[in-house]
């Protein structure tokens, strides 16, 4: 603060460089004034899921927005920092269908590992308010993120697009390239998530494109 008056967030400032050239910086940078000082997650995991420099990226799993809960909200989609139960709903889905799939068995919530082989974890919306689910998504993010899933998708990026917010950008990526289903969410898991082997199918495709598979 200074003064009385909220010191906006510099999100161009926070946006790691290789990115910078595939997005709409001014479009950032009216985020960055519409943003409230109170939201999920801290400044420094905004971009957390952008650590990844573009030309590495192999795999897109796109979310909605962060988890609205401040414990669990960390930067990646889907993911929870390391050691915090239990886990969300929709997270244990994945991880039954993972174990169902490829016999992987996971317990801790942290997704890391797969970011760190080339797997985007990105939500549409990347700030949230504590509390609020989708209470972001009128600020732009939609569109600052779509830039982000197109630089992927015309690097030959391979898509898993869980539920329908998420399958509204399967357009961007070759057909051949895009896994949709349901969402892994309790209220849609059981009309098409369940047992669509979506890990083992990306796994297959990334061979077929010459590419090392991912360690689920």
């Amino acid at each position: 603060m200074v003064g009385s008056l909220p010191v906006p967030v510099d999100l161009i400032g926070l946006l790691p460089k290789p990115w910078h050239e595939f997005v709409d910086l001014n479009l950032l940078a009216q985020i960055s004034k519409n943003l409230t000082n109170s939201f999920i997650p801290e400044q420094q995991s905004i971009f957390r899921a952008l650590q990844i420099p573009p030309n590495q990226v192999k795999v897109v799993i796109v979310g909605q927005d962060p988890y609205p809960n401040p414990k669990y909200a960390m930067g990646l989609a889907f993911s929870i920092p390391a050691g915090v139960a239990p886990l969300p709903k929709s997270l244990k889905n994945i991880f039954t269908e993972l174990n169902n799939d490829l016999g992987i068995y996971r317990s801790d919530g942290d997704l890391s590992d797969w970011a760190s082989q080339g797997v985007l974890l990105l939500n549409r919306s990347l700030t949230v308010e504590s509390g609020k689910s989708d209470s972001h998504s009128n600020l732009g993010w939609q569109d600052f993120t779509e830039k982000i899933i197109q630089a992927a998708a015309n690097n030959g990026a391979v898509a898993i697009l869980w539920g329908n917010e998420a399958q509204k950008v399967s357009n961007l990526f070759a057909d051949a390239d895009v896994f949709n289903s349901a969402h892994p969410s309790p209220l849609s898991a059981y009309r098409g998530f369940f047992d669509s082997k979506p890990f083992s199918k990306v796994n297959n495709r990334l061979q077929e494109k010459g590419l090392t598979p991912i360690k689920w």
